[in-house]
């Protein structure tokens, strides 16, 4: 068989991973081709393909990025889209197609299936961690140990200048890396998208802890909105394409908390810092974890599925199951984070 595998979207930690594992055992164990298009779904539109050996993927296991080039880019809605990748998969003599990549790149995958019938099987990354139906995505352990770090590092010189230190971290519609991070660094308060802050409750209880303790760790989801009824005067955050603006948030929250209680408030923004570098040995784990079931699913025939952890087990879920959806953090993590 001749397989095509491609990485779309944002960077992170962990698809070199996968792109490795779906190399060494698609080549050793079932005796296929494989091809890798470089930057995602406008590579197999434009038709740049290279093959993909067991050297060439020699040594990347460790190596943060992709490879092959990411871009966001969605077949179904470029002119002409579905059809050059038609074209580009007879051109390849292809059987089948692996897409890596976040709820977007997915969802294209889905909609290349559907209109298509070519076979692809989809392998779930984002820093995020919000596609439904797994619990976790490739990068998403790198990222939180990343803002851990940074975390862990605030406390000292937050104590040291007797500061409030808000750190904004990325997660545009769900706080996962807010909420995890923070709880793992010590935050003492934790702002995430899925919970509509109220911004003189939290200068409240910053001027309540200052009374025992002279610093505090404000973590905040770039996604992070202030509820509706509540005392606001900080400009507008989301875009009109109803996207955060990054940095938007860490900055109005620094500012209103300075304003509010008189301590000297300062603000870091972690932002691509969260996509780079080493990933951690989760990643690469659950990356040749992906890597291996992806090539022996669409091997073994199946297709419009992408790979999951559930549990401590791989299995394959339906494109269906994650499309236009998002997975929340849930109400028990918030209500734990909260609670500290």
């Amino acid at each position: 068989m001749r397989i095509g595998i491609l990485t779309g979207g944002g960077d992170c930690p962990g698809l070199n991973a996968a792109i490795r594992a779906v190399v060494k055992r698609g080549t050793s164990e079932h005796g296929c081709s494989i091809v890798g298009f470089r930057n995602g779904w406008r590579g197999v539109i434009d038709g740049d393909a290279h093959p993909l050996t067991r050297d060439d993927v020699s040594g990347i296991l460790v190596v943060g990025g992709t490879m092959l080039g990411t871009a966001r880019c969605h077949p179904h809605k470029v002119d002409g889209g579905m059809d050059a990748v038609r074209e580009t998969v007879a051109n390849e003599k292809l059987d089948g197609l692996i897409c890596i990549g976040g709820d977007g790149t997915l969802k294209a995958a889905g909609e290349v299936v559907r209109a298509t019938g070519i076979p692809v099987i989809g392998i779930p990354k984002t820093i995020d961690n919000d596609v439904v139906g797994t619990d976790t995505s490739i990068g998403f352990d790198t990222a939180v140990t990343v803002a851990t770090e940074a975390i862990d590092r605030l406390h000292s010189t937050a104590e040291s200048h007797n500061r409030v230190m808000v750190v904004e971290l990325m997660g545009r519609h769900s706080g996962w890396i807010a909420v995890t991070a923070g709880m793992a660094g010590g935050a003492d308060i934790i702002l995430a998208p899925e919970e509509p802050f109220d911004i003189e409750s939290i200068a409240k209880r910053i001027r309540h802890r200052h009374r025992y303790k002279n610093f505090s760790i404000v973590a905040v989801a770039e996604g992070a909105v202030p509820a509706e009824g509540t005392h606001w005067n900080g400009s507008a955050t989301i875009d009109e394409s109803g996207n955060p603006i990054a940095g938007s948030v860490g900055h109005e929250v620094t500012k209103a908390i300075e304003e509010l209680t008189g301590f000297p408030t300062r603000l870091t923004v972690l932002g691509y810092t969260q996509r780079g570098g080493i990933p951690t040995a989760a990643d690469r784990l659950l990356g040749t974890r992906f890597g291996i079931a992806a090539i022996d699913a669409i091997v073994a025939g199946e297709s419009g599925k992408f790979t999951a952890l559930q549990g401590e087990h791989i299995v394959l879920e339906d494109f269906s199951t994650m499309m236009g959806k998002t997975k929340w953090v849930p109400k028990e993590l918030l209500e734990a984070a909260r609670g500290l």
